[in-house]
């Protein structure tokens, strides 16, 4: 995958991610303040625990809508 291709898939992400967010807005509840939103695909593994560089981040695994990863 090119980077215009990764970034493009981001950024259709990004405004999938903002149109669920406007349908239900409790899913925003669930991004602590401050925090990074950061998009994993649905056939990858999730990461541990670790923080980013001291960051709070906010996981979503990705398949047909968005939903939480547990910290």
């Amino acid at each position: 995958m090119t980077k215009k291709e990764i970034a493009e898939r981001n950024i259709g992400m990004t405004f999938d991610f903002i149109r669920q967010v406007v349908e239900n807005p409790a899913l925003a509840k669930s991004i602590a303040d401050g925090a990074e939103i950061d998009f994993i695909d649905k056939d990858m593994p999730v990461r541990g625990k670790e923080a980013k560089k001291g960051r709070r981040v906010a996981r979503y695994k990705v398949e047909h809508v968005f939903e939480p990863v547990e910290r």
